[in-house]
């Protein structure tokens, strides 16, 4: 691990003047970052640690309208929250099985969401070819064992998946999140936070220099109480995803009214499927209906190399959970 200067911000304002310079890096949880920085992937000058600012971004407020979660509440209190548990269990389910215990107790919201991608080629820095560690320098895992990377939303730069579980949940759940910076207070869309590879793969997120994301919004609906998040790894205990869905469902009888659904463990970045929901609307939730959305998921994969198995893992995957929503008891 290389030297770094290290800063404790006693509150919001004083974390936004110290994040502004080239070289600075917020630290919640450090689950992530400290991983990255002895394997030598992030080189930060400066650590600004904003753990204080849990005091004014940690909470989880079950109202009426919204689920509100701070971007420092800590990954276990969410997932044990009753009220998440009961009405947002995709939330819930996403957050038990990212991690150790011993993990969930130290990652906050805001860390787990801005993880970076587990690909080999990326995290090990003997291999120079990686386009998201260092641009223009091609990808090794195009023609590389690649089994663990993405079928959707990826470019011929750059085929790593985005690894993470909760950021699925809001993506389905068309969460929102809150982003203080110097140039003030803005909300936008979960899904418009990271960003695809294209020809930028070293560019992950919408995020301005000096932003920090301060909390999440995630509307309260029909479908929220008849959701859950289905995770498929290699071994049962704490792993990576290889396919992963998160759905809820609102149905009448057994026709579905609507339905949120997003995929991950197969995407470059948390991933909502609107054909597959469209699929399924105003129709009866049946194995052949839920295949169907399945289908619709995954028409745009593109696989290389040992990725030829990922759609179908993940359209299994896909119908399992739906049929598995569907029994749910609400």
């Amino acid at each position: 691990m290389r030297p770094f200067h290290y800063e404790h911000a006693a509150d919001r304002a004083g974390a936004l003047r110290a994040g502004g310079a080239e070289g600075v890096h917020y630290l919640a949880g450090g689950t992530t970052l400290v991983d990255l920085m002895k394997l030598d992937v992030m080189r930060p000058t400066t650590l600004v640690d904003i753990n204080a600012l849990a005091r004014e971004h940690g909470e989880i407020l079950a109202e009426p309208q919204r689920l509100r979660l701070g971007a420092l509440a800590r990954m276990s209190d969410v997932a044990d929250n009753p009220s998440v548990r009961r009405d947002y269990p995709v939330i819930a389910e996403s957050l038990y099985l990212a991690a150790s215990q011993q993990l969930r107790n130290m990652a906050s919201l805001g860390g787990n969401v801005l993880q970076r991608t587990r690909c080999n080629y990326f995290r090990d820095v003997s291999w120079s070819a990686c386009n998201k560690r260092n641009p223009g320098s091609g990808c090794q895992a195009l023609e590389s064992p690649n089994r663990k990377l993405a079928v959707l939303g990826v470019s011929g730069q750059c085929i790593a998946n985005y690894p993470g579980d909760f950021a699925v949940a809001l993506a389905a759940l068309s969460a929102t999140v809150d982003i203080e910076g110097p140039g003030g207070r803005r909300v936008i869309p979960f899904e418009d936070l990271h960003r695809l590879p294209g020809d930028t793969p070293h560019i992950e997120t919408n995020l301005k220099p000096g932003e920090l994301i301060t909390g999440f919004s995630v509307p309260a609906g029909p479908w929220t109480r008849r959701s859950l998040y289905l995770k498929i790894r290699d071994r049962q205990s704490y792993e990576f995803a290889i396919a992963s869905a998160a759905v809820a469902l609102d149905l009448d009888g057994g026709v579905v009214r609507e339905a949120r659904i997003g995929l991950g463990g197969v995407a470059a970045k948390p991933w909502r499927s609107p054909e597959a929901e469209a699929q399924l609307r105003g129709k009866p939730l049946t194995e052949d209906t839920a295949r169907a959305a399945a289908d619709a998921a995954f028409a745009n994969a593109v696989t290389r190399g040992e990725l030829k198995f990922k759609p179908e893992l993940g359209r299994r995957t896909l119908v399992r959970a739906l049929l598995q929503a569907r029994t749910m008891e609400v």
